[in-house]
């Protein structure tokens, strides 16, 4: 079967899917593409924090129904050591900016609504698929569903199929740099049926590593232990994640998470990745596709939708206009801004994880640098900015 649209993008995750929404908002066609299944799609426990800018978005793009109800505004959060916690004002700090807790796979959901709303195609289960022709001024996606073949000739191809999609992996070696660096550190995560002891996150560094208090919602906390990378979940009881995360997590006000039944668990290897440029020919990379950071930041779902918001922009001036300038300055304009979230994400990661072969001087130099940080108040406005991120351009 032969198919003929506008954007032809690889990937229903939240960058191809919120993409294709904000072009459907302007009348531009589109067409996605996913080898996953649409349930596994939403049940996959991802990235749960969203800056300012991103919930603006929503709200602006109207998808912002449910994150207003059920999303968890935070004005801050905590930085915890020493057995103490320590709050960073993020509102105070940033003229009212905050962040707000709404998971990845409700944001999927909304999207998946929406893009049902618009008719336009969505294909899950999709095989073999390939792209071509991406430096020519009709370039492909070829796939296959249900045996039947598919041919999608294209104006332009967004590629927001993660780190390990066909993408990326079809632009030619030298057509791109990868930057690349891995981290000895992994996160072991659970969600636990459990009412969130705080109001807001907690980050801890603790002589025996990091740990994060979070949530998803009223009834569900999702928590972290810093872990080796290739840990392996079944060898930690329920206890003993318990323990630890109590060990890690206690303050001498007497605060710690409330204990509940787990729901899920799993590790999560840390790594950063920038793909330069951001463009080969017709195809741009959006999301893990073009860059990936330590989650210790909060910036991979962020950075996903900053970039869909300005290729959406780009595509809107070439078809409103026939102007190129955004397109060709796509890769240019982002990049900069990715490498600040990696500066951010490493500096996070830095300051709050025990490495494999550290020594008691680089715990106490830790501890100093977070006693300036609560202390200061042009140190916590460098935090709270970066965390609750930059306008959208």
């Amino acid at each position: 079967m032969r198919i003929r649209t506008q954007v032809g993008i690889v990937g229903a995750g939240p960058a191809g899917l919120f993409l294709a929404h904000l072009l459907h908002l302007e009348n531009i066609d589109s067409l996605i593409v996913e080898r996953s299944t649409q349930q596994h799609a939403i049940e996959r426990v991802r990235a749960g924090v969203l800056e300012q800018a991103t919930v603006d978005l929503m709200v602006e793009s109207g998808l912002g129904e449910r994150v207003r109800r059920e999303g968890i505004r935070h004005g801050g959060v905590h930085l915890a050591f020493l057995g103490r916690r320590h709050r960073i004002d993020f509102e105070d700090l940033t003229g009212g900016r905050a962040i707000t807790i709404y998971g990845q796979n409700e944001l999927i959901k909304d999207l998946i609504a929406a893009r049902g709303a618009s008719e336009r195609p969505l294909y899950y289960e999709v095989e073999q698929v390939s792209i071509a022709a991406l430096d020519t001024s009709r370039p492909r996606i070829r796939f296959r569903q249900a045996e039947q073949e598919h041919e999608v000739e294209c104006d332009f191809l967004a590629g927001c199929d993660g780190s390990h999609g066909v993408c990326r992996t079809s632009i030619p070696t030298a057509g791109l740099t990868i930057f690349t660096r891995e981290y000895p550190l992994g996160w072991l995560g659970i969600l636990a049926r459990a009412a969130p002891s705080s109001a807001e996150l907690v980050y801890a560094l603790h002589p025996r590593g990091f740990a994060l208090f979070s949530m998803r919602s009223a009834e569900v906390t999702r928590l972290y232990l810093q872990c080796s990378p290739e840990e392996d979940p079944d060898r930690w009881t329920g206890d003993a994640i318990w323990s630890e995360l109590e060990a890690r997590l206690e303050t001498s006000d007497g605060w710690r998470p409330n204990r509940g039944d787990i729901l899920q668990k799993g590790v999560t290897g840390m790594r950063s990745l920038v793909v330069e440029p951001m463009r080969y020919g017709r195809l741009f990379l959006a999301g893990d596709a073009a860059h990936i950071v330590p989650p210790t930041g909060a910036k991979g779902l962020n950075l996903a939708v900053a970039d869909v918001k300005a290729l959406s922009n780009a595509l809107v001036a070439y078809y409103r206009e026939r102007r190129t300038d955004l397109l060709d300055g796509y890769s240019g304009r982002r990049l900069p801004r990715v490498w600040r979230a990696q500066r951010f994400a490493w500096w996070m990661t830095s300051l709050l994880h025990r490495f494999p072969g550290g020594c008691p001087f680089d715990y106490r130099r830790q501890i100093a640098e977070l006693e300036y940080l609560t202390s200061s108040r042009a140190a916590m406005t460098t935090l709270a900015e970066n965390y609750v991120g930059l306008a959208l351009e």
